[in-house]
């Protein structure tokens, strides 16, 4: 079994940046994927990006291409989500979550965070 545990969500401003940190702690050899997701109010939760825990595959929705950075450091198990010219439309609730099977990895994950809030006012 693996924890999750994200970090870095904030109030700012449109046009402002975030960097977000999902630290896992457990079983984090067996890691084959770790993702980021997002959920607004009254919204389905919907991908955002992901990266392969070997390699260095990474995969974004087009929502955010061009604007968000997933990047990770095995060293200290945590994968990064760089956030850059964030939108009103990217506040929401952000959780981090981890496959250990190489499934999609748009939308198949065994073990999810309990998420850290991003606010973007206008």
């Amino acid at each position: 079994q693996v924890q999750l545990v994200e970090s870095g969500g904030a109030l700012v401003q449109a046009g402002g940046s975030l960097r977000l940190s999902c630290a896992a702690s457990g079983r984090t050899f067996s890691i084959y994927t770790v993702g980021w997701f997002r959920q607004a109010p009254g919204k389905e939760r919907e991908f955002v990006a992901a990266i392969r825990w070997s390699g260095r595959t990474t995969y974004y929705a087009d929502s955010v291409k061009g604007r968000f950075t997933i990047s990770r450091d095995n060293a200290k198990n945590t994968v990064y989500l760089q956030m850059n010219s964030l939108k009103p439309e990217d506040t929401a609730v952000y959780y981090c979550a981890a496959d250990y099977s190489g499934r999609s990895p748009r939308d198949k994950y065994d073990y999810w965070g309990q998420g850290t809030q991003v606010t973007v006012s206008s």
